[in-house]
């Protein structure tokens, strides 16, 4: 009956909670502050931000330059003017990626070059060191602006211009410059651009996030609405592992919140709020940590089948949530504090953050699956049928969410390393979410198995010698009874012990019976 009545009201608050925060939003601020060029085939490039923008024919979205520049040193403004070179261009091009081809050509050696070379510039394709690019014919798209540094000055600025975006796609900008006087840290940039559509500044891939984490709010404070009101009405019968299970529910309201007020400041107003956003990551490492931890001490039998952890196997659990929660912070402040772009993050940095959580996980896995099974065998052996069940239920759980996962890796993986040009970015906002649904699908699980009851004390652990009373409830309905003959209704009756302390003897109005102090059974004397 309680688990009917809190899937059905999770279920109202998600389809209702839908409909009114679907109002997503895209785009987003970037600002530029001394970044550097890097070299790229026969060019230097500097990212300056990718966006999914979706357009509107509402209202205009767009890609405005405010006060964009670049500063040059002096030691490469007088290599400038040694070579000849009075004037230096840096080029903006804004493509979509279905135009991608459209900027560079392929050079004689079969690769791409961005910059004219000389041999291009010969036969007539192009201006030496020009940044080559070709407009489409239904289109005109890409879009360039350049800006020149004029002999033995030190900033190009470009003109505060808006390029409006017309067409639903993911944009990017290129600032390109085909110069060798200004290689390696000898130019710097300066302002920002600002992208927009008519709902918002959320980039594309983010957008769908802000009503999904507004969803989870509300799932979250369904299940904790639920579960409080089984803990105030049992309070009397919780024990140390519903404590713990109501941590887990706080953090994961805690986290939901942040991460939708997160994206709700970034939608106002551009500029990701760099705290919230910490604190929001903070909270997701530390619930990932927590709830490990819980079915992990869940799995050893703590506060079930045996004592409370201590010792050596406490620290090594505590060790191992600590672990987690250091290397999942890493994670998620690596890749969301300050993000503001589309753009993908550096392979090769993002393995080196992603593998230490995969092993950690591993780890949980095995400890988790090997305490489940001497946890099984240990109830199976003393014949606690009431929590042998409980436990058949958690595991069930346990491993469809464990398969889920490891469908939903291959997916992840197959996903990222099909998508090379960000083609898929509407659908990418998915990754995060199902991770999400995952951990709290599990979280409601157990919080069914384990809710606060008026039996919730029957899953506690007992001494031995409560916990041989505790063995005999549950199997109450599966021994055979001991019953004693039929006595007749008596007045009086005395109980006295032999002196060798080896029958007991009841007197009765009816009778004497003689019981064994170690048989079973009794006989009338």
């Amino acid at each position: 009956m309680a688990s009917s009545t809190l899937a059905h009201l999770v279920v109202a608050l998600l389809l209702t909670s839908c409909a009114l925060l679907l109002g997503g939003a895209d785009a987003s601020v970037h600002d530029y502050a001394g970044e550097r060029f890097v070299a790229d085939g026969n060019a230097f490039v500097l990212h300056g931000g990718s966006e999914g923008v979706y357009a509107s024919s509402k209202a205009g979205a767009f890609i405005r330059f405010d006060k964009v520049s670049f500063r040059r040193t002096p030691e490469s403004a007088a290599a400038a003017q040694e070579d000849g070179n009075r004037t230096a261009t840096v080029t903006a091009v804004i493509f979509e990626a279905g135009d991608r081809d459209a900027l560079g050509r392929t050079d004689v050696s079969g690769g791409r070059a961005l910059c004219c070379t000389p041999a291009m510039a010969e036969l007539g394709l192009c201006t030496e060191g020009a940044v080559m690019y070709r407009v489409g014919n239904l289109t005109d798209w890409p879009k360039v602006l350049t800006a020149s540094f004029l002999p033995g000055g030190l900033e190009a600025a470009f003109p505060d211009e808006t390029i409006a975006v017309s067409r639903t796609g993911m944009y990017s900008l290129l600032f390109v410059h085909c110069d060798a006087s200004l290689a390696g840290a000898q130019v710097a940039a300066d302002g920002k651009t600002i992208w927009k559509n008519s709902r918002g500044y959320l980039p594309g891939r983010m957008a769908p996030l802000l009503p999904f984490y507004g969803v989870m709010s509300l799932a979250f404070a369904a299940l904790a609405a639920y579960w409080f009101a089984q803990y105030s009405r049992f309070w009397r019968e919780v024990v140390p592992l519903q404590s713990c299970a109501t941590v887990v529910i706080a953090l994961g309201m805690v986290e939901a919140a942040t991460w939708y007020f997160d994206l709700a400041e970034f939608n106002e107003s551009g500029v990701r709020p760099r705290g919230a956003t910490f604190w929001a990551a903070t909270s997701g490492a530390l619930r990932g940590a927590v709830g490990r931890v819980l079915v992990l001490t869940v799995a050893m039998g703590h506060g079930v089948v045996r004592p409370a952890l201590a010792g050596l196997k406490s620290a090594r659990v505590a060790g191992l949530g600590a672990a987690f929660f250091a290397a999942a912070e890493a994670l998620e402040v690596g890749e969301n504090v300050g993000t503001v772009s589309d753009h993908s993050p550096s392979p090769t940095r993002r393995l080196f953050l992603v593998v230490p959580v995969a092993a950690l996980n591993t780890v949980f896995l095995y400890w988790i699956f090997s305490s489940l099974s001497k946890t099984l065998s240990k109830l199976k052996a003393r014949r606690m049928t009431v929590k042998l069940e409980m436990y058949r239920r958690f595991t069930n759980a346990l491993i469809i969410a464990v398969a889920v996962s490891l469908g939903w890796i291959t997916f992840e993986i197959h996903f990222k390393s099909t998508e090379e040009y960000d083609e898929r970015w509407r659908a990418a906002w998915v990754i995060p979410a199902v991770w999400q649904l995952i951990s709290f699908a599990l979280l409601c699980a157990i919080c069914l198995i384990w809710a606060p009851s008026q039996s919730s004390s029957r899953y506690a652990y007992l001494d031995e010698e409560d916990e041989g009373e505790d063995e005999d409830r549950d199997l109450e309905d599966t021994r055979a009874l001991i019953r004693p003959g039929p006595l007749s209704y008596v007045d009086t009756w005395a109980i006295s012990v032999s002196k060798d302390a080896t029958t007991i003897i009841l007197r009765t109005d009816s009778g004497v019976y003689a019981k064994a102090a170690a048989g079973e059974g009794g006989k009338r004397v």
